[in-house]
């Protein structure tokens, strides 16, 4: 029974075999969230025949301890507060509101980086296979949900390799459907089940995007206001 992936790739490739009823749909389109959830989504892309575009999420970490979430924002003005972490650490406005702006400013430079102009691309009605390279707390997929559903997206799809079951049972009633390979009850983090678990960098990620960025820009357009 398998418990950790070579790399992302190779979760890609095992991710795909959930998902192939999804093979060659003209409604269909894959995100992946940056970083690491990019390549394991190009991969799931290629072998779906589906175009490939990112979207860009922030998670909030509270400060000193940035690995736990206290929230996340997302492309469109989209914020979600994990507002139980937040009473139990008695964390106060200010340090949240910093917390966003400093977020912010990361999330407007990827947008930047990765994009180089290009706009959002077309959501309404489509099926939408939102690709991360694993889902621990799942606040920043949360968050990304949230702008799909705002962008009104016909049917969202949650993949990813491996996610938390409590985290997957928690998140059902937000997405239409979550696809994953493993769902352990035992979750310390996402880097457990990878054995290369080196961090993606912003060419990497700006090289897999690069046939989207390449593509038709204007009748992909949306308006995020």
């Amino acid at each position: 029974m398998r418990t950790r992936f070579r790399n992302r790739t190779e979760a890609g490739e095992l991710l795909a075999g959930r998902l192939g009823q999804y093979a060659n749909r003209p409604d269909l389109i894959v995100l992946g969230l940056p970083r690491g959830g990019v390549p394991v989504a190009a991969v799931v892309a290629r072998r779906l025949h589906a175009p490939l575009d990112v979207l860009i999420v922030r998670k909030l970490g509270v400060p000193g301890q940035e690995e736990l979430a206290m929230g996340a924002i997302a492309t469109g003005g989209v914020r979600v507060l994990n507002q139980r972490v937040i009473a139990s650490l008695e964390i106060p406005d200010r340090a949240i509101d910093a917390t966003i702006a400093r977020e912010q400013v990361e999330l407007a430079r990827r947008e930047q980086l990765y994009r180089q102009g290009r706009p959002m691309p077309a959501i309404r009605g489509r099926t939408v296979i939102l690709v991360d390279d694993g889902i621990a707390t799942g606040a920043t997929v949360r968050a990304a949900i949230g702008v799909l559903r705002h962008l009104q997206a016909r049917k969202i799809v949650v993949a990813t390799p491996v996610i938390s079951a409590a985290t997957c049972q928690e998140m059902s009633p937000e997405a239409d459907e979550i696809a994953a390979v493993l769902v352990p009850e035992e979750f310390f983090g996402v880097g457990q089940f990878y054995e290369d678990f080196a961090q993606t960098s912003d060419e990497e990620v700006q090289a897999l995007l690069a046939p989207a960025a390449a593509g038709p820009r204007s009748r992909n357009a949306v308006d995020l206001s």
